[in-house]
């Protein structure tokens, strides 16, 4: 039997993927409710559960598979990699292990206009969203497949 999504504290907790999307859409980073979300999978093994760094400043994340040590870049993180300084993310119950997804705000025309990376701690269930930026570019087309 699936709990549903618990909002009654400081922070939101979640089970599974889509808690994570409801909790990305409710919060609407940097103004703009994602109207596409996508789960993380290692391109390599399958697995779910990722350690993450980011520079929220930068607005960039790479994301590393806990089962096989892959490294991947979220959206165009790659393009701004070695200007960031990127640090370990870790959640305020000290886990270091996340479920992650892509949060995409798009314009009129479907170019996406804005990006969040959203996290649920594996410890202990807390829903967040560690980085969002602005994407001021076009065509964008190709950042839907980078979660």
């Amino acid at each position: 039997m699936r709990v549903a999504l618990d909002k009654s504290g400081t922070c939101w907790r979640g089970e599974d993927f889509a808690d994570l999307a409801e909790f990305m859409k409710a919060l609407q980073a940097g103004g703009y409710p994602p109207a596409i979300v996508t789960e993380s999978i290692c391109g390599q093994c399958g697995g779910r559960a990722f350690r993450v760094a980011v520079d929220a400043e930068q607005g960039c994340a790479q994301r590393v598979c806990v089962a096989c040590r892959d490294t991947a870049f979220i959206a165009d993180s790659g393009e701004c990699w070695e200007d960031a300084d990127p640090a370990g993310f870790v959640c305020p119950c000290g886990g270091s292990e996340f479920a992650v997804a892509a949060g995409f705000a798009l314009r009129g025309g479907g170019e996406v206009r804005w990006i969040s990376v959203g996290l649920r701690c594996l410890t202990d269930n807390t829903l967040g969203v560690c980085a969002d930026w602005k994407i001021d570019y076009e065509p964008t087309g190709h950042l839907l497949s980078r979660a």
